[in-house]
């Protein structure tokens, strides 16, 4: 029986997304007459859901049919962007094929929306090694809150003590930590010095193995 299990988050995690997202929010928030800087996008947009990253910028609570209708608006042009530009960070794949010959289940675990996995997930041709894939969609409380991990690990029918969590922001580890899991930090956005403490840290997935996921998990 599979006893263990890695969990990933998607954007900075299987695919550097980070600088097509800011793209599109550049285009977005110039449409809109929003200012915005660098420092901001790092601290209120990569990470977060859209609720919080429209309300920070738009200096007002957007809820509800609003952000429903921003957030598409958004995202579409997100995905124009990158739909021609979809790679995984490097040796993503190898790794994932060393998990699935080791037995792991393996899930993604994304705050954004099913659409952008959905593109993103049938590019890479990765849904049939995946056990289970949750988006934006499927929670109410968002990162750094675990529900999403939470719900995936009952889903996958494995402890959280046995699920390894892929994670490049600070609300994502913070969110694997508070649903009692390790977490692998993934620098690609961030350095090691701007995250929670996690388990290990990787540049890209030469830097680990299915063997050294258990290790973590056993440590």
């Amino acid at each position: 029986m599979n006893q263990y299990a890695v969990l990933f988050d998607m954007d900075g995690v299987i695919c550097h997304t980070n600088p097509h997202h800011a793209k599109a929010f550049e285009i977005f928030f110039d449409k809109h007459e929003i200012a915005y800087t660098e420092q901001e996008f790092e601290e209120h947009m990569y990470g977060k859901h859209n609720s919080h990253i429209m309300t920070y910028f738009f200096k007002r609570p957007i809820h509800s049919e609003e952000l429903l209708q921003l957030e598409f608006e958004k995202e579409q042009l997100f995905r124009d962007i990158y739909k021609d530009k979809v790679e995984t960070i490097p040796y993503y794949k190898s790794f994932l094929a060393d998990l699935k010959s080791t037995n792991f289940l393996t899930a993604v675990c994304t705050s954004a929306p099913r659409a952008n996995m959905d593109l993103i997930i049938d590019q890479l041709d990765i849904r049939n090694q995946m056990q289970s894939l949750m988006g934006s969609e499927d929670v109410v409380l968002h990162k750094p809150h675990p529900e999403v991990y939470v719900n995936t690990a009952k889903r996958l029918g494995v402890d959280p003590q046995n699920c390894v969590v892929f994670e490049d922001s600070f609300s994502g580890i913070t969110a694997g930590l508070n649903a009692g899991m390790k977490v692998v930090a993934v620098l690609s956005s961030h350095t090691k010095q701007q995250l929670p403490k996690c388990s290990y840290y990787i540049q890209d997935y030469s830097e680990i193995s299915a063997n050294k996921v258990l290790d973590i998990i056993k440590s």
